[in-house]
Formats: C-alpha cells, structure tokens, sequence
C-alpha cells in the first residue's frame, strides 16, 4: 500500500503537475492509478489518440466485491494557464497565507480530487454498501474534450453507476442546474486583390463582421425576449464572440478571416436551435452576397467544443443525499458549465458540488480556503458512509 497522505498533502502533491491543458497529464494519471491499484482499486484509463493525455476510471468495490452501481466521484485534472499573470508565489507550489493555500488548480478543481484521493485508506477499512468510483478527466478546461472519451468506455464497458457528483468549486453548496457550452469556429473564405481595386475582391474581414453582426442580434434578441430563468445570475441564453483573426497587409482585402464564437444554452433550450439561426443567416443571406462577388466564396463552421447543460431532478437519490448530508436544501443555478452534464445524458443523475469559490477560478494567485478542504473531508466521509 502507498503512504497515507492528507488531503493538503495530496493538494500539494497534485498542485506540483503542470496539468495545463497545453501539456500532458499522463504523469499524475501514473501517480493516481499506482496509488489507487496499491489499494486494490481496479482501475482503467481511456486516453486521447495521440497518447499524450488519459481519463483515470477507478472503481472501489463494495464489501461483498460488487462494482456495479454506486457513486462515482468526478474532477478534471487540467487547469488553465499562468501565462501573463502576476503570481505572490510559485503557481505551481502549494503555499499557505492566511488559511488559504495558493497554487494553479488548488480549487478549480485539484481539491476535490485531493480530498477525495486522501480517504480510500480510510474507505478501503469500513464496510461499504456500494462501489466508489473515481473519474478523473482530462481537457476540461478546452471545452469538455475528454471526459466523452471516458464516458464512451463507461458504457461499452456496461458500468452501472447510481450517481455523480461533478466536484466544481460550490463552497461545498449543492448546484442542480447549469448552462450549456457551445463553441464554434467559423472560417470566411474571400478573395485576395489590392485594395484599390475592390471590385476585383471579395472581403473576408467584412463579411466576417457582418455574421459577428448578425450573432449579436441574435443574443440581444435572447437578452430581451427571453426564455428566462430568474434563478440563475444570468437568466437568459448568452452568446458572444471573443476572438479573430483576419488580413495580412493595410493595402490587401483579406482572403480569409476566422473568429470563434460561443453560446451557453439553458436547460430545455436545445442548442441546435440556437446554431441553426446562425446556419440560416449564412445560406440564405450572407453567402449569396458574397458569391455575388466572387463565385468560389465560402464560411465553414466548425464545432470546436460542447457540453450539454446539466438539470438535476430533485427527486434524484443522489440529488437528496448530497442536499441531507450538507443540510442544503436551496435551489441554485449557474452560467458556468461542466462535465455534469454529460454524465447526466448518458443516465447517470448528476449534481455539483466542491471545495473552493469558482470566484477564484483561473485567476493568479487561486486559492482554496483550508477550512473548504476540510469541509469536503467531512462531506465525503459522511458520504460513504450514508450510501
């Protein structure tokens, strides 16, 4: 068996792998899964085509050796970047100030894995009911690109799970519901011709800002008309554009230009929907015009990233458990996606909650208050022990 650590030491421990979505996390997916199979887990890992990256299943049995069914406890392992920004200490040195421990991921969301990894000695010695499972995902921070990989193996592996609960930073508060993340990249193919001589182009920048255009009538629409939700702190379906790229010279029309967009959806408010106001704008306003110009012009929209939004049913078992043992009975909804969605399309209920403010999420100098992570120790102990 592999030396018992805290949960702080554990914290530390994870904090020290620059998980950076950039980067691999093949290296503390090799520290958990030798840990885990020391305790006799049994453990699968599920990895990216490239090899560079891997989803960790684990699976602790139940007392009698079954290991269907139960709760699985579900954290991404990558964080986001430190890049530009002005850190008190070594991001990636777990430091303690003032009750708090600072490093990248201490609360988005190495806390919770922390905690949760810091209790199977613990577990491993008590009589359990039912199976604990471990899912552990990687590049959730680019848009929830990897915990489908792992979801796939869940089901052609016929895994049985009763429950889910997505570790995000709640300040251990039980959040049932959650936007939609939807993103795209749309590439605008013109023609080139000195700028002088603008009949003989077909501008990609332009008609690149006419659909920019067209996407923020779309959301001021949504803005104003609704559907609304008043239960969350944005009510109403958002959709913005954040990044472009376009042209190579002040005296050239530009060729091409490509920008990304995204949309976060409420629950009930099919995405499709949204994409296809997008779609129809393209095909049947936007794309005649430019080929009115030029007859090769072209906009491709590629789905770069989507996660499904998450509505938990408050009759759930998982939903009332984690409500009972936190004596939490208040309905919260949040803008901010997760995996828990996608657990839940696939019929595992699902809620979120975990240590830590995602008000310091992606932010230097992101913390985790101790008092939070002792908060999830005790969470998770009563948890097991109520299943």
């Amino acid at each position: 068996m592999s030396e018992i650590l805290t949960s702080r030491q554990w914290l530390e421990k994870l904090v020290a792998f620059d998980t950076t979505s950039r980067h691999s996390n093949l290296e503390l997916i090799e520290t958990v899964k030798n840990y885990l199979e020391s305790y006799g887990l049994r453990v699968w890992l599920a990895g990216n085509p490239e090899g560079t990256k891997a989803n960790l299943f684990a699976t602790l049995p139940d007392s009698d050796g079954n290991t269907q069914g139960g709760i699985a406890l579900s954290g991404h392992t990558d964080v986001v970047p430190v890049d530009g920004q002005q850190w008190s200490s070594d991001p990636f040195v777990l430091t303690e100030r003032e009750q708090r421990l600072y490093g990248r991921g201490s609360c988005d969301m190495k806390g919770f894995i922390a905690s949760a990894l810091s209790l199977v000695p613990e577990w491993v010695q008590q009589k359990r009911a039912k199976p604990i499972h471990f899912a552990l995902s990687y590049d959730e921070e680019v848009g929830c690109a990897g915990a489908p990989v792992m979801i796939e193996a869940i089901q052609q592996k016929g895994q049985q799970i009763d429950g889910c609960i997505v570790g995000e930073p709640t300040n251990m508060q039980v959040i049932v519901a959650h936007k939609g993340i939807n993103l795209f990249k749309c590439s605008v193919h013109g023609k080139a011709a000195h700028s002088s001589l603008t009949p003989k182009g077909c501008n990609a920048i332009e008609y690149a800002a006419k659909l920019i255009c067209r996407i923020r009538e779309i959301a001021d629409h949504y803005r104003q008309n609704g559907p609304f939700d008043e239960q969350y702190d944005v009510p109403f379906p958002t959709m913005t554009t954040n990044l472009i790229q376009g042209g190579i010279a002040v005296n050239t029309i530009p060729e091409q230009c490509s920008f990304q967009y995204e949309f976060r959806n409420l629950p009930g408010i099919p995405a499709e929907k949204i994409q296809q106001q997008v779609e129809d704008y393209i095909q049947n306003e936007l794309l005649p015009k430019m080929r009115q110009e030029y007859s090769s012009a072209d906009i491709a929209i590629d789905r770069q990233a989507s996660a499904p939004a998450l509505e938990a049913a408050e009759e759930a078992a998982i939903t009332a458990l984690v409500r009972a043992l936190n004596d939490d009975h208040t309905i919260r909804k949040v803008a901010y996606g997760t995996e828990a969605g996608l657990f839940q399309k696939i019929g595992i209920p699902t809620i979120v909650c975990g240590p830590g403010s995602i008000q310091q999420a992606h932010k230097p100098d992101e913390f985790i208050e101790i008092a939070q992570l002792e908060a999830c120790d005790r969470f998770l102990r009563k948890l097991v022990q109520a299943m």
